[in-house]
């Protein structure tokens, strides 16, 4: 079946499934997987932005090495890259409810365990753990929100995307009076852990509720999605926006600290960057799902940034806190990029294949950001190399931008593109039958 009739099915029906409306799940089975889908993505970034307010405490208490520190910042992407990306197979296996229960688990289990780890090499491998659960939630929850909220995928975006944000910015504001407090940045690191065992509660209540498999049309692999320039597109949108992201949760405390800012306030900055968040996922989503080319979204992300940026090459601490109200406004990017999956898809497994695609390589070649940022500040002696490269990045992340922001489908470009093929002669490539366009 093609994507084409496929897409039909499912439109036709008032299903994402195809099927009639009333095989859509109770309204109480709705509200709790609304509640689970809030509560999991809470959890998405606690493991990461929990570190950056107490580096040096974890690096000095461990023993770890400049080299495990910027592994430690490079950890998040490269688990994102590795985990999104065998997300869509293990739903397909496990059904996503289960898959991301498990999910949950792992995160729950790696931030406890990674609290008592007395060596940094098993401190790394827990984290690996925890992060796992990340990023699989980062993939299935746009695929999740597609599936049971067809009709509001807009406000069911902004949902978890402000939960995502509202999480992050508590774990890097909370870290550090938690640490002062009692003493242990281990029992600070470890308490987000709480977190999840929280969010698993409505995913175990619905479990019984798991879509059938095999009703939700064909599966669409890396290669379709990467055979097309929406696809492509995407990829490197994220890639970009992720690697700036990244370097700021991984280094933006460290820097400001180095730089002559105490910690409390370097993680205040931090919070305050990742809080910005919050509004973005607010206003973002729906208004983005109102507009035919969002260009002007993006224009105003690079905008931000690029004004962000330039303050801190010139006047870092003078002006903190001006500068990192632009960058959290640049971050918008991501719940920008998060949106675009389901903006750019018509179908569930479309907004999946194009969420683990993007996710899964965008974090592959987002994850040298942070180490680059680390390597170059420890060549130069100074910050102004490794923001060169956020300007470099904000850059491409533009371009790319401007190009995913006009009107298109990625079922479209993948059917256009069968069927090209289909109507080349046999022996000739659909480029060849074109004039080699």
């Amino acid at each position: 079946m093609s994507v084409t009739s496929a897409t039909n099915t499912g439109e036709q029906s008032g299903s994402p499934h195809g099927g009639t409306a009333s095989s859509r799940p109770r309204r109480g089975v709705l509200l709790l997987v609304a509640a689970g889908i809030a509560l999991a993505a809470l959890n998405l970034r606690t493991a990461i932005t929990s570190v950056g307010p107490v580096l040096g405490e974890v690096t000095d208490g461990l023993g770890m090495t400049a080299v495990g520190a910027g592994v430690l910042t490079t950890l998040p992407v490269l688990c994102f890259a590795l985990f999104g990306g065998l997300t869509p197979a293990l739903g397909r296996r496990l059904g996503e409810h289960h898959l991301l229960v498990y999910a949950l688990a792992a995160l729950f289990v790696g931030l406890v365990a990674r609290a008592f780890a007395p060596y940094p090499w098993l401190f790394l491998v827990l984290s690996a753990v925890a992060l796992s659960g990340g990023a699989i939630g980062n993939v299935i929850l746009p695929a999740l929100v597609k599936e049971h909220f067809p009709d509001r995928v807009g406000l069911m975006t902004t949902v978890y995307t402000t939960a995502l944000a509202a999480g992050t910015a508590i774990a890097a504001a909370a870290t550090v009076p938690v640490e002062q407090t009692t003493g242990e940045w281990r029992l600070a690191l470890g308490s987000y852990a709480l977190f999840a065992l929280v969010a698993a509660l409505p995913w175990l209540l619905t479990l019984r509720a798991e879509p059938r498999r095999g009703g939700t049309g064909r599966h669409l692999s890396f290669r379709q999605v990467l055979g097309t320039g929406i696809g492509r597109q995407a990829v490197l949108y994220f890639g970009t926006q992720s690697s700036i992201a990244y370097i700021m949760f991984g280094w933006y405390a460290q820097m400001l600290r180095d730089q002559g800012m105490d910690a409390q306030s370097a993680g205040l900055a931090l919070s305050y960057l990742t809080l910005l968040g919050v509004p973005m996922s607010l206003v973002l989503p729906t208004l983005a799902t109102r507009m035919r080319n969002t260009s002007p979204i993006v224009v105003m992300f690079a905008a931000a940034y690029l004004a962000g940026f330039a303050g801190m090459w010139f006047a870092p601490l003078s002006g903190v806190w001006v500068w990192t109200t632009l960058v959290g406004v640049g971050m918008g990017s991501f719940v920008f990029a998060l949106t675009v999956f389901a903006l750019r898809t018509r179908t569930g497994p479309g907004t999946a294949a194009m969420s683990a695609t993007s996710q899964s390589l965008g974090y592959l070649m987002g994850g040298a950001g942070p180490f680059l940022f680390g390597l170059l500040h420890e060549l130069s002696g100074g910050w102004h190399a490794p923001l060169a490269l956020l300007v470099t990045l904000t850059l491409v992340n533009l371009v790319v931008g401007l190009l995913l922001s006009r009107p298109r489908y990625l079922e479209d470009a993948i059917a256009a593109r069968e069927a090209a093929g289909q109507a080349a002669p046999e022996g000739v490539t659909p480029e060849a039958s074109r004039g080699g366009r």
